[in-house]
């Protein structure tokens, strides 16, 4: 089930010119998020057969880079309130940070959310609003659909994770933009 979709090194040499090698589409999508965001989350988590509902700010910035053609983020989150889930589930973040930036079709992370690595995830646009996002590291494999609804102002967000084959969280997140 779980195929290694992308190559980790993320090291990919200098660039000296601006060769368009984004796809404007996506960039453009990447800037309609830029905001802070309250999410309304919902985590089903197989192991346990038990949900959890939270709610967490994720704040997405886009950083300036010597290098024009390629878009930086940062993207930073924490919750709205003390919640045990995190004192529960050590491996969740109630709080960090993430840089990243776009070439060609992948997302370049500095670190994932349930870990610290750098890796990739492929992009697949599905139309103007959604985007799917596809990532493998370690023994997660990973995928995510986000779309934007009612002029950029909610976005839905449902995110499926397996760990060796097995379908272990089921994420759906209901966003609503606070700050533009």
């Amino acid at each position: 089930m779980v195929a290694n979709i992308q190559n980790n090194n993320t090291n990919y040499g200098g660039y000296n010119s601006p060769e368009v090698s984004i796809d404007s589409n996506l960039k453009r999508w990447f800037s309609r998020n830029i905001g802070l965001w309250k999410s309304n989350r919902t985590y089903f988590l197989e192991e346990e057969r038990k949900t959890y509902n939270l709610c967490m700010y994720i704040n997405i910035e886009s950083l300036e880079n010597k290098k024009e053609w390629e878009s930086h983020y940062k993207f930073t989150w924490y919750p709205e309130k003390k919640y045990s889930f995190f004192d529960e589930h050590p491996k969740y973040r109630e709080r960090g940070e993430m840089q990243a930036f776009i070439k060609d079709h992948q997302l370049i992370r500095e670190k994932f959310y349930l870990s610290d690595i750098d890796g990739i995830s492929n992009i697949k646009q599905v139309d103007e609003h959604e985007m799917i996002f596809e990532s493998s590291y370690e023994d997660w494999y990973i995928l995510e659909h986000t779309r934007l609804i009612d002029g950029d102002n909610y976005r839905y967000r449902v995110i499926y994770s397996w760990n060796k084959d097995k379908l272990k969280i089921v994420e759906n997140h209901h966003e609503i933009k606070i700050i533009t």
